[in-house]
């Protein structure tokens, strides 16, 4: 680990995840931009649960669980969180038990959403789920679940929770710090040219993980991040705080400056889990070019942001996206991306 990232190497983590995963070209999908070279960092295939990005998030929140003495672990998210789903296998790897609290950010109600996907996979990994009626109160979130840690610690169990508002060390974070050099190695090693990388920025841990690990390690490939819960105006200063965190936690000076936060929020709308035409035609267009599959939530809107940014570059430009994986949401939305794509259907 370089000495660049201070004290990185001294904080408890336990290993859960491939690494590093493989960068793949996307020849058909340069195509449709000619003169521009699109690849992407498969933080699908990191393993774990189905792998994602959240996975290289929870060595460190397994880590300091682990040197704590934790016998069970505590998460919040949506009911299609891949965060959720991850963390529960990364507690069961570590011989814990976890509880999940599913919130409710997306208006949907179909058997798919309710059942499959995610929670499918959630109730297989024998998690104990909670449910919370309110989809935008990270700290009404935190407070339950603290409540609930409360109630397993009279039992005489030792819970670990993992936050979800702003304010709490952002272990998650260090993963893309992690990352960050993983990815500098690679490049260098298969001499890639890279001028742009595109990735989701939600919590913050990995936009602001990957560009605070970047700029650390003396890199400036621009990082664009691509809105997936909240409009870019509220998103801003949640990665400007992130990255001071991030250096705080480290010990040493921020070398993020503002003007490297660079967010984009065309394809938000209607809002968080909810599909719209550019991300749905990301989704079939990546499926259908390159055998690569998206969700609906995170990486079809980076999808959408990583072929608009194509189509405004110079010609020459090479371009990676990060893909963080969510592989099973896909199914939860089966009904309303059957209807909004269509099916081919032969005689």
């Amino acid at each position: 680990m370089s000495s660049a990232l201070g004290r990185l190497s001294s904080l408890p983590r336990r290993p859960l995840g491939h690494a590093p995963t493989p960068i793949d070209p996307l020849p058909n999908l340069s195509a449709r931009t000619p003169g521009r070279a699109l690849m992407v960092k498969r933080d699908d295939c990191t393993g774990l649960g189905f792998g994602g990005n959240k996975v290289r998030q929870l060595e460190f929140y397994l880590g300091e669980a682990l040197a704590r003495g934790a016998d069970t672990v505590l998460i919040t998210g949506a009911v299609q969180s891949n965060f959720v789903r991850v963390a529960a296998a990364a507690a069961r790897v570590c011989g814990l038990d976890c509880h999940i609290q599913l919130e409710e950010r997306v208006p949907m109600t179909g058997e798919a959403y309710r059942n499959s996907g995610n929670v499918l996979l959630d109730v297989l990994m024998g998690a104990t789920l909670w449910s919370y009626p309110e989809g935008e109160d990270e700290a009404g979130a935190d407070r339950r679940l603290a409540a609930i840690a409360d109630n397993l610690r009279n039992e005489g169990r030792k819970p670990y929770i993992i936050p979800l508002s702003p304010g709490h060390p952002p272990l998650g974070a260090l993963g893309y710090v992690v990352m960050a050099e993983e990815l500098l190695t690679q490049i260098a090693a298969e001499d890639l040219a890279v001028d742009e990388i595109v990735v989701a920025t939600g919590s913050g841990h990995t936009h602001g993980g990957l560009l605070f690990g970047l700029r650390a390690l003396g890199s400036r490939i621009p990082v664009t991040g691509i809105c997936v819960r909240r409009p870019a105006e509220a998103q801003r200063p949640r990665i400007q705080a992130r990255v001071g965190e991030i250096a705080d936690l480290l010990g040493i000076a921020n070398p993020v400056p503002d003007g490297d936060i660079v967010i984009r929020d065309d394809f938000l709308a209607p809002g968080y889990g909810r599909l719209n035409p550019p991300v749905v035609e990301a989704i079939r267009l990546a499926a259908e070019s390159e055998g690569l599959f998206l969700d609906p939530v995170y990486t079809g809107r980076t999808m959408a942001g990583l072929l608009a940014r194509a189509a405004e570059a110079e010609p020459g430009t090479a371009l990676m996206m990060v893909h963080t994986g969510g592989t099973p949401a896909l199914f939860a939305y089966a009904p309303e991306l059957t209807a909004a794509i269509g099916r081919r259907q032969g005689d």
